[in-house]
């Protein structure tokens, strides 16, 4: 395709415009980084912008020797695989009945979940639900609350309904069931947008903080998340050592950092998914 001057302007006008915009978007998280890897000195005198000064990795050394801070990186770990896996697995089973035209509860349905998208539960009902359920300081209370989102299984049902309906029709002719096209027809036609509802689920569940507040008391089973409240609002977190190579700014910034950065590694793996199932589950033909 042949792309004429002032097009070739416009495209490097708009990169280059974008690509300021995502600079700006990460210069926060550098600057906490920056904190992190600088001197208690020179972060309480403000020398501290994009770059560390005085180096250290005391910092980093302390986060990395705390268990209580290991215990909840592997507590997010689990939340957010199993949570995941089983928020995908329901979504699914959910969103396939409801593209198929024939089934003929599927508006009474749809209603009802674009009801529970408008109208969210109260409070209080939904914490004295949870703890009739026997839920209360069980890691099961941060999952199965929040298993399926109406908003991603309307994404997915989407997509969905794109599928050609040639495809079902084939695979009932050779006698395949309704499980069997789902799991061997559909879904692996459908990597883009699971690739993209997984990740939104994942990124709720490792965020996950609110359900942790409300249901968790025992610190023992603290997600991230809590653990970094912990460290931010309550000095007493900190165990600080008599020593100069760090101090609770540098500290919060590191134990930051640690909690953010598993997170953003998983996106680099489904890029390629993310937009096409994005875009594609998001319009109905």
């Amino acid at each position: 395709m042949n792309i004429t001057g002032s097009g070739k302007r416009w495209l490097t006008l708009n990169s280059a415009f974008l690509t300021v915009v995502s600079l700006t978007m990460l210069l926060p998280l550098i600057h906490v980084l920056a904190i992190s890897f600088s001197s208690p000195h020179a972060v309480d005198a403000n020398l501290v912008s994009l770059f560390p000064k005085q180096s250290t990795t005391a910092s980093w050394a302390h986060i990395f020797s705390r268990s209580d801070l290991w215990s909840s990186l592997f507590i997010n770990m689990y939340i957010t695989v199993v949570g995941t896996l089983l928020s995908m697995f329901i979504t699914c089973l959910m969103a396939y009945p409801l593209a198929r035209r024939d089934f003929r509860l599927r508006r009474i349905i749809m209603f009802g979940v674009i009801f529970a998208i408008i109208f969210h539960a109260p409070m209080i009902p939904f914490f004295l639900t949870v703890k009739g359920m026997g839920l209360m300081n069980s890691l099961w209370a941060l999952m199965l609350p929040y298993t399926v989102s109406g908003f991603n299984m309307i994404i997915m049902r989407s997509f969905f309904m794109q599928t050609p309906h040639e495809i079902e029709e084939s695979a009932k002719m050779d006698g395949c069931s309704d499980y069997g096209i789902l799991f061997r027809m559909i879904l692996p036609l459908s990597k883009p947008v699971l690739a993209t509802i997984s990740l939104f689920y994942a990124v709720f569940y490792w965020n996950t903080f609110t359900a942790a507040l409300f249901f968790i008391q025992d610190t023992n089973l603290y997600p991230l998340q809590m653990k970094l409240r912990q460290f931010i609002t309550e000095p007493e977190g900190f165990v600080l050592l008599a020593a100069d190579g760090f101090n609770q700014n540098t500290l919060k910034s590191a134990t930051i950092i640690f909690a953010t950065v598993p997170i953003l590694l998983v996106y680099p793996f489904i890029q390629k998914y993310f937009v096409q199932g994005a875009t594609l589950g998001s319009v109905k033909e």
